[in-house]
């Protein structure tokens, strides 16, 4: 074939490969790039926020600064700002929102009337008088106040002994100031010489609570190395000092026992002679390496990067404020000083099913043979689960795409304090579908929905524990409420006689893990359909039936028994007891096939065990006598716990045990059920330095016919 015919063949080739891969890659059926996913900005969500939020929403900066005002205007000049109190003087402990009365708030929300007055809570403590005492003062209307109202003997029945008030940072700091100045120099050759003590190396964890019987405020400290970026929680040295704080001048404190290795003296003195003279039988503690065991800091090389959760078309819900709202849900978030996070009128598809959910109380007991650890009541509210909830950080406590909150409190000291990213929201995938079906019989199909939750968390870091609670939205209705423990251990010194093994694990080598339970109270106050529900306990039993197609053979068939559980001591269930299979709160509406509309409650979490009932301090602790307890609802009633019973335990002035008391549940008013979770522990720091405790959860499935119960779904 003559060349130049080849030569052109080759060259009209090469021109039409480059047309038609032009045209390929021009067209948009032929694109070499993947299809791109519509984009919805977050501004055009179509979210609307009703006028609704301020009612439960927390107080803003300039609301508790108007509240703080008023109060310094109110009571004198004798106000001293309580970042510089000493007990001795007059201050204002907190300020938080005073919540509505539910029938004020309900006609507001349901039938239009005015709002209720905006209202904050004050507690005061009035250490200037000749009786000193805790008055809680009620201050409106807000944002401009003009009256206080004291309610002190209307919620306690009568007035706040002084004895029984929280604790101020500046007690801790004058208790360990003491302890430090005049105490510790009893004994400088023994602390150096077993200790290593300079001046800074140890800190101090105490007991709580303060005493054995009512009006004690004696206070059992254990020292323990204290060593920067190291959690001291897993570094006691062995000696514990019980300290006499009761008098309201700090020169008269003083230290009545001193524990050591089993034993114990009266004072640091004693103990320091007796080093000195070779009568005392030491272990020697040395001081903890910056980046050993008990250190937060990464030992290896961080490896890859985990999975994220990413929202391609950006968020499915808003914030505004404390409002959330989704394409199923609306709520408002509150975040109490001392309660926590709890949550308000929630609202599936528009309608109710819940007023309010939160955390009532959250309690630790510890056992050891220490003093300090034997002594560990520890009752949570009172140190604050709202004020120590703070920076939680993306990509760890919450996903990256999380809705961070900053929250306002007024507490421990005269002003405004910023709790950056306090509250973080964000929808998280499940993990499992929703819902799903691969039919291979008579036809072929797959239908499927992936699943998804709205999530509300916050995370209180109280002491050595830090609680993560979240609220856990669901879109088929259900409703669910959830706590995490993790955190450090806290320990006591393991003096090496054998029946120190009894109270926990060895964990270090003079460190023993203590055995110590978790219990956490929830109340959930339920609207379904309405304020008018019944308790409705359901079980399955088997029944013997001749086949009616073949008598002489006999079936057992399952079947449903329904009981209405009309009185309070019907519902409230103690831990020996077992729930019903299956028990839902039902209103008087049916659903589109004549059923009672209705939610169930789930519990998820372990029995555990609770205190004794004849110990002194069992009656402020009676809600942990029942894993689940439905009452009416009461304002007087509102709270099972009180941030006074942490310094006197052993004189409740409401018990909620008491609250069970025999009424008629048939109805006529709304129902508070409440749920206590728990968790126990013995676990080694060494296996899992944050200890994640088994998972406490209540559950609250969507509305549905609760006369065919249906487990799969309810799972």
């Amino acid at each position: 074939m003559n060349p130049k015919v080849v030569f052109v063949f080759l060259a009209l080739s090469l021109i039409t490969i480059f047309a038609l891969t032009y045209v390929l890659l021009s067209s948009q059926g032929g694109s070499s790039q993947p299809p791109r996913c519509p984009s919805i900005s977050h501004s055009t969500q179509p979210w609307t926020h009703p006028g609704q939020s301020q009612l439960f929403a927390d107080l803003s900066r300039e609301e508790l600064t108007a509240v703080m005002s008023f109060l310094t205007q109110q009571l004198g000049p004798g106000l001293v700002d309580a970042a510089q109190a000493l007990p001795s003087d007059n201050c204002v402990f907190s300020v938080e929102l005073q919540l509505p009365p539910k029938a004020a708030a309900l006609a507001h929300l349901d039938r239009g009337r005015p709002p209720p007055a905006r209202e904050a809570l004050a507690i005061v403590f009035f250490g200037r008088q000749p009786q000193p005492n805790v008055s809680e003062l009620v201050v409106g209307p807000l944002p401009h106040p003009s009256y206080i109202r004291d309610v002190t003997v209307e919620r306690h029945g009568g007035p706040l002994p002084y004895h029984r008030r929280p604790m101020l940072g500046t007690e801790f700091a004058q208790m360990w100031k003491h302890l430090k100045e005049v105490e510790l120099p009893k004994a400088p050759v023994f602390l150096a010489s077993v200790f290593n003590y300079n001046g800074s190396t140890l800190a101090p964890l105490q007991a709580t609570p303060s005493g054995l019987r009512s009006g004690d405020r004696t206070t059992w400290i254990a020292l323990h190395h204290n060593i920067s970026g190291v959690g001291i929680f897993l570094h006691p040295v062995g000696l514990e000092l019980l300290l006499d704080h009761r008098a309201l001048d700090p020169a008269q404190w003083a230290v009545q026992r001193v524990f050591y290795l089993g034993r114990y003296y009266t004072d640091l003195g004693q103990l320091e002679w007796e080093f000195k003279a070779g009568r005392l039988e030491v272990v020697r503690v040395p001081l903890p390496l910056p980046n050993g065991a008990s250190s937060l800091r990464s030992r290896s090389s961080p490896g890859p990067l985990p999975p994220l959760q990413f929202s391609p078309q950006g968020s499915r819900y808003s914030v505004q404020g404390s409002l959330v709202v989704s394409s199923l849900w609306t709520f408002t978030f509150g975040h109490g000083v001392f309660s926590g996070m709890r949550i308000f009128d929630v609202r599936f598809k528009g309608e109710r099913v819940a007023y309010e959910v939160g955390v009532q109380e959250c309690v630790s007991i510890y056992g050891a043979d220490s003093p300090k650890t034997m002594m560990t009541r520890y009752l949570d509210s009172s140190y604050g689960l709202g004020r120590h909830s703070r920076g939680l950080v993306r990509g760890v406590d919450c996903p990256y795409q999380s809705t961070m909150v900053d929250i306002h409190i007024l507490v421990d000291k005269g002003t405004v304090q910023l709790l950056p990213g306090a509250v973080c929201v964000f929808e998280e995938a499940q993990g499992l579908p929703l819902r799903r079906h691969h039919n291979h019989l008579q036809s072929h199909f797959y239908g499927g929905l992936a699943g998804s939750a709205l999530v509300v968390r916050s995370v209180s870091s109280i002491g050595n524990y830090d609680y993560i609670w979240d609220f856990v939205l669901h879109p088929n209705g259900a409703l669910e409420g959830r706590v995490h423990a993790t955190g450090f251990v806290n320990t006591a010194f393991l003096s090496g006689r054998e029946e120190s093994l009894l109270f926990g694990n060895r964990v270090g080598e003079q460190v023993l893990g203590a055995v110590h339970t978790h219990a956490f109270h929830f109340k959930l106050d339920l609207d379904v359909a309405g304020l008018e529900n019944w308790v409705v306990a359901e079980d399955v039993v088997f029944k013997p039936v001749a086949a009616p197609w073949s008598p002489e053979h006999q079936l057992h068939r399952p079947q449903l028994t329904r009981q209405v559980l009309g009185r309070e001591d019907l519902t409230a269930f103690s831990l020996g007891s077992p729930l019903p299979r299956y028990l839902y709160l039902a209103s008087n509406q049916t659903n589109a096939w004549g059923h009672q509309r209705g939610y169930r409650i789930q519990i998820h979490s372990p029995l555990g065990i609770h205190m004794p009932l004849e110990s002194d301090m069992e009656r402020a602790l009676s809600w942990g006598r029942y894993q689940l307890a439905v009452t009416r609802r009461k304002e007087e009633e509102s709270q099972s716990s009180s941030i006074y019973y942490q310094n006197d335990i052993w004189t409740p002035t409401l018990a909620f045990a008491d609250f069970i008391n025999n009424e008629t549940l048939l109805g006529e008013l709304s129902r508070v059920p409440t749920l206590t979770q728990r968790a126990e522990s013995d676990l080694e720091p060494g296996r899992q330095s944050h200890l994640r405790e088994p998972k406490p959860e209540s559950r609250i499935p969507q509305y549905r016919s609760q006369e065919r119960p249906d487990p799969l779904l309810l799972a």
